[in-house]
C-alpha cells in the first residue's frame, strides 16, 4: 500500500509499506485483560466513533448507536444501514464523550505532531479515486458556474452545447404543451437553466454513443417521473395524466412558516447536524426552530442531508439552502434539484444517468437480482423500497410505467418488447452490485508500524454516507484532518 511522506516536527520519514491490520506484534497489541467498559453493552447508547469489543471484535460506531443496536445485526447485504463498521483491532472507548467511557489506560502523552505536505493529501486522493467508474462519475456530475447558468435564455446562441440540443427537441411552445397545468414557478428558462448547471446532462458523446437519442431518453424518463412525483393525477380531466407533471411545488400540506419539519436529522450533537446544520427562523412565533425540509420542487427534495449536498452542488457552500429551503421551490432550482438527482449515484445505485446512457452495465449479481436496463430499475433508484420487489406491480410504478409509454412516443424513443419497465420482483441494489461505488471518506484504520502511534494518516472509500465525500475535492484531506488530531498539514 502507498503511504505518504510524513514529516515529524524534526525530520522526514520515509515510510514503509503498511501491513496487514492483524500484523502487530504482542509489544504492539493491547493487553488480552479487557476491561469491562470496552465491550458491547446491550443497555448502552453509542455516539459516533466510539470502539468496543464484540465477540472478541473490534467495531467502531460510525453514527448514533441505540442502545440494543448491536454489531451482530449488520446485515452483510446491506452493511450501510447499520451504525457498525468492523475495525482493525485498536483502543476501544469514546474520545467525544458519551457512549463507553474512554480507554481506561489511555497513553500518558498525546502523539508526537506529524506534519504532511499538502501535496502529499492531494496525490493520496488522486490515487485513490483513480478508477474508472470515480472518474466517470466525477466527470457526470461537473456543474457550470452560476454566472453562466444565469445567462442563459431561450434561443440565445451563446446557450451551452447541452441546452442547445435541449432546446431543439422542447422549444417554449412544447415546455407549454407538456407541461400545460404547471405550477407557475416553473418556467421553460428555468427548465433550460437545469441543464446549463450539469454540463453532462444531454452533453454530446465521443464514443459512438448516439447524443440525440440518450438526449430524448432522458427528457421521456423525466417527464414521467415528473408526472408521478408532482403530477395532478385527475383521471377525468381532458389533459392526460402524462402531461399533467409540475402540478406542486411544495409538498402538499406544508408551506413555509411551518418548523421543524423532517428535521429529524437536524440534532447538533449528530454528526448529520453538524455536516449539514439546520437553519433556524430569526424572529417570530418560530424564532430560534428549524427551518423545514419538506419536499420542494420537481424532485420533492427533502431532509436536511439532501438540501446541503444540493446546496454544496449549487453554490459551494451548504448554508445557502439549509437557510433558504425555499429557494428550492421559488427559482430555477425547483427544476435544477432533480437533474442533481438524476446526476447523482447514491451507492450502492448507480445514477439514474448512467442506467439511461449505458454506462452503468449491470454484473452478474445484478442480474440475479432483476437488475436490468430498462425503465424500470430508474424507478427502482428513485423509490424502490415501496414500489419494487412485490410479486405484483405497484400502482405507482404501472403510473410511471403508463406515462413513460407516453413521453417516450412523444420523444421517438423506442420502447424494445423485452424493455423491463417495471419493477415487480426486483429486489434492491446492494452491495454486491456493479453501481456500488464507494463515494465517501473514512478513517484508513491500517496499522503501519514506521508511522507515529502506528496510524496509517490516511482515508477510504467507503459506501455508507459520512460527512466527507469523494465528489468534493477537499473533503480528503478534511477526513484526514479530523481523524488523525496530530497531523498538521504544510503548504
Amino acid at each position: 500500500m502507498h503511504t505518504p511522506a510524513l514529516l515529524s516536527t524534526a525530520l522526514l520519514v520515509a515510510l514503509a509499506s503498511a501491513a496487514p491490520a492483524h500484523a502487530a506484534s504482542s509489544q504492539q497489541s493491547r493487553s488480552a485483560t479487557t476491561a469491562a467498559s470496552d465491550t458491547w453493552s446491550p443497555t448502552q447508547t453509542y455516539t459516533a466513533g466510539c470502539v468496543v469489543i464484540f465477540q472478541g471484535r473490534y467495531f467502531k460506531a460510525k453514527w448514533w448507536a441505540d442502545a440494543g443496536q448491536s454489531p451482530a445485526q449488520i446485515d452483510p447485504a446491506q452493511p450501510w444501514l447499520s451504525p457498525w463498521e468492523e475495525v482493525a483491532e485498536t483502543k476501544p472507548g469514546c474520545d467525544g464523550g458519551g457512549g463507553t467511557p474512554v480507554d481506561p489506560d489511555p497513553d500518558p502523552d498525546p502523539l508526537e505532531p506529524v506534519l504532511i505536505p499538502l501535496s502529499s493529501l492531494h496525490a493520496d486522493e488522486a490515487r485513490l479515486t483513480d478508477f474508472p467508474l470515480m472518474q466517470q462519475t466525477l466527470a457526470s456530475i461537473r456543474t457550470l458556474p452560476n454566472a453562466e447558468v444565469e445567462a442563459v435564455q431561450p434561443l440565445r446562441p451563446a446557450n451551452p452545447e447541452n441546452v442547445r440540443r435541449v432546446e431543439a427537441l422542447v422549444r417554449n411552445e412544447q415546455f407549454e404543451f407538456l407541461f400545460p397545468l404547471r405550477a407557475p414557478e416553473y418556467t421553460y428558462r428555468g427548465f433550460l437553466q437545469a441543464f446549463a448547471k450539469f454540463p453532462a446532462i444531454c452533453a454530446t458523446y465521443t464514443d459512438g454513443r448516439d447524443s440525440n437519442a440518450i438526449c430524448r431518453k432522458t427528457l421521456a424518463t423525466m417527464v414521467a417521473h415528473f408526472a408521478q412525483e408532482t403530477g395532478g393525477h385527475d383521471a377525468h380531466s381532458a389533459i392526460p395524466e402524462w402531461r399533467q407533471a409540475l402540478v406542486h411545488v411544495r409538498e402538499m400540506g406544508w408551506s413555509e412558516d411551518r418548523a421543524d419539519g423532517y428535521a429529524g436529522e437536524c440534532n447538533p450533537s449528530t454528526w448529520q447536524g453538524q455536516t449539514w446544520p439546520c437553519g433556524t427562523f430569526a424572529d417570530g412565533p418560530n424564532a430560534g426552530r428549524y427551518k423545514s425540509y419538506f419536499g420542494r420542487g420537481a424532485k420533492q427534495l427533502s431532509y436536511n442531508y439532501n438540501y446541503g449536498p444540493f446546496s454544496d452542488a449549487m453554490f459551494g457552500t451548504v448554508r445557502t439552502l439549509l437557510d433558504r429551503p425555499d429557494l428550492v421551490a421559488d427559482t430555477w432550482l425547483n427544476l435544477a434539484s432533480a437533474a442533481f438527482f438524476y446526476m447523482y449515484p447514491q451507492p450502492p445505485k448507480p445514477s439514474m444517468m448512467h442506467v439511461i446512457d449505458g454506462t452503468w452495465q449491470p454484473n452478474a449479481h445484478d442480474v440475479g437480482n432483476g437488475l436490468v436496463p430498462g425503465f424500470g430499475v430508474t424507478t427502482q433508484i428513485i423509490n424502490g423500497g415501496v414500489e419494487c420487489g412485490g410479486s405484483a406491480e405497484h400502482l405507482q410504478s404501472q403510473n410511471r410505467i403508463t406515462y413513460y409509454k407516453a413521453a417516450a412516443q412523444y420523444f421517438n424513443v423506442p420502447v424494445p418488447g423485452n424493455e423491463v419497465l417495471g419493477c415487480k420482483g426486483m429486489k434492491q441494489f446492494d452491495e454486491g452490485g456493479a453501481g456500488a461505488l464507494p463515494i465517501y471518506w473514512e478513517e484508513n484504520y491500517d496499522w503501519v508500524p514506521g508511522n507515529v502511534g502506528g496510524r496509517s494518516y490516511q482515508c477510504k472509500l467507503v459506501t455508507y454516507q459520512t460527512p466527507y465525500s469523494a465528489l468534493k475535492p477537499a473533503d480528503y484531506v478534511k477526513c484526514v484532518i479530523d481523524k488523525f488530531p496530530n497531523v498538521e498539514v504544510i503548504e
